[in-house]
């Protein structure tokens, strides 16, 4: 499967392909007729990427995170722990944001109830 065919079949960004080409992680990608050609492996990877774009990871951390899982064997210490790094940073987040509706909720409640005692 070409980087084209590959993009549009699974929906990954070309942007995404060319990096994954770039890091040299590609295992059985093959160049065929100047084109590469993406085998089950490959797009198994490629979907990991995709995961950890869409969790939050920088690129440069997606590029950490598949050299050890690629390049490393017992990596799994170390990638469970860029993964629980980004967990906690979500939740710092969704805590975040919670305090935030705490906080507009009680400002709309006020405003409500300044409303009913007008009437």
């Amino acid at each position: 499967m070409t980087i084209q065919e590959a993009s549009e079949r699974y929906q990954i960004p070309l942007q995404i392909l060319k990096e994954y080409e770039s890091w040299g992680l590609c295992g059985a990608v093959k160049k065929v007729m100047g084109a590469w050609q993406y085998d089950d492996a490959d797009l198994e990877r490629l979907s990991m990427i995709m995961t950890l774009h869409d969790i939050g990871f920088t690129t440069g951390e997606v590029e950490t995170y598949m050299r050890l899982l690629l390049e490393q064997e017992d990596s799994d210490a170390a990638r469970l722990q860029m993964l629980d790094r980004k967990r906690h940073a979500a939740l710092d987040e969704i805590h975040f944001r919670e305090r935030q509706l705490e906080r507009l909720d009680y400002l709309r409640h006020a405003l409500r109830k300044k409303k009913q005692e007008k009437k």
